[in-house]
């Protein structure tokens, strides 16, 4: 019986070990004030899933909604001046 085996060389340049990378490793940490943000605002609309709406809920929702807008318009003035070198 015969095996078969491929006869060419691994067609990726460098194996996968699961890890990110620096360069991902940073984004993410550039990201985290929107990513917490959004995290509570996740918490917020779960917390009103199964009790009925009140107006702290509508509040504490809205709160974090403005939350997360403001963090993404950081976010993308970041990015900005960092893609600019900071000259406006």
């Amino acid at each position: 019986m015969k095996s078969i085996a491929a006869l060419q060389a691994v067609v990726t340049a460098t194996p996968f070990d699961g890890e990110p990378s620096d360069v991902e490793l940073d984004a993410v940490e550039w990201e985290m004030p929107l990513i917490l943000a959004e995290v509570d605002l996740l918490d917020a609309e779960i917390m009103t899933l199964d009790r009925p709406a009140t107006e702290l809920g509508e509040r504490r929702i809205r709160r974090a909604r403005h939350r997360v807008l403001a963090e993404r318009r950081n976010l993308t003035n970041r990015v900005g001046l960092a893609q600019s070198g900071g000259a406006a």
